[in-house]
């Protein structure tokens, strides 16, 4: 009897662990109803998640202000509020939102930063599409490189390719010149040196996440690492930004959006598409901090 006992035992732990298993792993298709959220680990909501390393935060509820400071923009190009994962969420028709110094993200040593979003966008078959930057001052920016680039390489067919190309960029200041790199989910062995993306005419949830201390960039697409494993390492470390910052949102940081220093290139749009729920931390957050943002704003909470 006792040793019955201990075999039904270790079924329901294996089936157990089978189950929390299969809940925890995401796929780029998951499809979840809104409703009452159960919590994961220490996380309610998505505002619990790295709380206390929130610097930024763009919900886009009818609101174009940064939502933490209340700081509004300087200037709005052909936006509106569409429908979004959470709540409404601005979209650009060929836009940008530029603003002015943000004081919690205008800080020398930046050191750590993740950058979160969800994006829905279409490639046009010609240019490439800027969903966030901090970037230097208008006086101060001579090249669209900044301290933060969050894009995407949608010059891909327009009918034929339903893949995004997701890129993004960091640049320290430490010498006073900008020292920076890149990584792109779309460049090598494909499914061995990166992950494809299939996310046209969709909200994809997109992490930007650099890590000050071990100089790593990563890009995770619906809480899936999808970086480019050739990239993802550099030499630089901790953030420096030269003072003071700006966020720009849907735009490149050049003549086209007021960076008058710094001429517009053939290959940079102004973005068509929507952004929600758009989040700057001065942490490179983990993969179960990323998960609980994508689970969590992907059911509404």
């Amino acid at each position: 009897m006792q040793n019955i006992f201990k075999q039904i035992t270790w079924t329901l732990a294996v089936i157990s662990l089978i189950d929390l298993t299969a809940c925890t792993k995401a796929k780029f298709d998951d499809a979840f109803t809104k409703g009452d959220v159960p919590p994961i680990g220490a996380y309610k909501n998505s505002n619990d998640v790295a709380a206390a390393n929130l610097l930024a935060h763009w919900t886009f509820d009818s609101t174009n202000e940064e939502t933490i400071s209340h700081t509004a923009p300087s200037n709005v190009v052909n936006a509106s509020f569409v429908k979004g994962v959470k709540g409404p969420a601005v979209h650009l028709a060929a836009g940008y939102i530029n603003y002015p110094v943000v004081p919690s993200l205008n800080i020398a040593n930046l050191g750590s930063v993740t950058v979160s979003l969800w994006i829905n966008v279409d490639n046009n078959g010609s240019q490439a599409s800027e969903f966030f930057a901090l970037t230097p001052a208008p006086d101060k920016q001579t090249d669209w490189g900044s301290v933060i680039n969050v894009y995407a390489e949608t010059g891909h067919p327009v009918s034929t390719d339903d893949t995004l190309a997701l890129h993004a960029a960091v640049g320290t200041y430490a010498s006073g010149t900008r020292v920076g790199g890149d990584n792109i989910n779309d460049y090598g062995d494909r499914e061995k040196d990166f992950k494809t993306v299939h996310g046209t005419n969709k909200w994809v949830h997109y992490v930007m996440v650099w890590s000050g201390a071990d100089s790593t960039l990563d890009i995770y697409a619906n809480s899936i690492l999808v970086s480019n494993n050739n990239f993802r390492k550099r030499n630089f470390g901790n953030l420096v930004s030269p003072i003071p910052v700006q966020p720009l949102i849907g735009g490149w940081p050049n003549a086209a959006t007021g960076f008058t220093q710094s001429g517009a290139q053939s290959w940079q749009a102004l973005l068509t598409g929507s952004i929600d729920e758009l989040r700057v931390y001065n942490k490179a957050l983990g993969a179960d901090e990323i998960h609980a943002l994508y689970f969590f704003e992907k059911l509404g909470s």
